[in-house]
């Protein structure tokens, strides 16, 4: 299966993508590349194979969440360009 620089234009305009011609030629051979590699897929035979739904067989292995004070009170407040004694001093932002 191939395409031609028609299907590239129409896909462009549809993606709202603009090529000049050189780019053009590029997504052309690119895009035959990928329909050339799918047609290779298309002759495997999964007449008995089963569908996956994970790549592999492991489980995630979650973390516990647990809470910890990273930066201290202190540190925070080093960086900010105006502080009040313990808080961030910050514009009003509403009326």
């Amino acid at each position: 299966m191939s395409t031609d620089i028609q299907t590239i234009r129409k896909l462009a305009h549809l993606a709202r993508l603009e090529f000049n011609e050189e780019k053009e030629q590029e997504m052309l051979q690119d895009l035959n590349k990928i329909l050339n590699w799918v047609d290779q897929l298309r002759e495997l035979d999964t007449e008995n194979i089963e569908p996956l739904t994970h790549m592999s067989q492991e489980m995630n292995v979650f973390r516990e969440d647990v809470a910890e004070n990273t930066v201290s009170h202190e540190k925070a407040l080093l960086n900010a360009p105006k502080k009040d004694s313990d808080y961030f001093r910050v514009p009003k932002v509403m009326e």
